[in-house]
């Protein structure tokens, strides 16, 4: 089988979108003002393609290294219930998420950047990455998106899921006015 076609097969199994946040929602830099609060910068386009891919039926969840009162907000105004702050054991994290409502492991994407991914990329079923990402993930990924971090990846992501899926075209209907 092609990798293409691993690809388009795993992206049809995919009920969760699991993501990191430094290095994938955002361009991995971090930022301080002068009194100490942490700045991040969040793709508009990634944020659309999220809510698009949950009215989908896939469902999004996000597990960061980091704790950010401004991830609590986006994920908030992007409708992800599930968020996990503050955890380098992301696989751990992971296992969390899914402990009220299990998931097969081959069910979930994750998207990652750096070392603390790797365990869980392979762990899962379909394991994506960033251009911009460490080379030891890059080459555990499935698919290495065409956008960098921050950049419009997540949406590339969840564009492609909808497609795999046969759902994209529904999903994009209401914005050519063919509800």
């Amino acid at each position: 089988m092609t990798s293409e076609k691993k690809l388009t097969q795993a992206l049809k199994k995919v009920r969760w979108l699991v993501l990191d946040v430094d290095g994938v929602l955002t361009d991995g830099k971090l930022s301080f003002d002068s009194s100490g609060n942490e700045l991040k910068s969040f793709n508009t386009l990634d944020g659309h393609g999220i809510k698009m891919l949950q009215k989908s039926g896939v469902r999004v969840a996000i597990i960061t290294g980091r704790r950010s009162t401004v991830v609590e907000r986006r994920a908030h105004e992007l409708g992800i219930e599930k968020l996990i702050q503050g955890r380098e054991d992301k696989f751990s994290a992971l296992q969390e998420l899914f402990t009220d409502e299990p998931c097969c492991l081959e069910n979930i994407a994750y998207m990652g950047d750096d070392y603390p991914d790797l365990l869980v990329m392979t762990r899962i079923g379909c394991p994506i990455s960033v251009p911009n990402a460490a080379p030891p993930v890059r080459e555990r990924a499935l698919w290495i998106t065409q956008a960098r971090g921050g950049e419009g990846a997540v949406r590339e992501v969840c564009d492609r899921i909808m497609q795999a899926q046969g759902t994209f075209d529904a999903a994009l209907a209401p914005y050519l006015g063919e509800e």
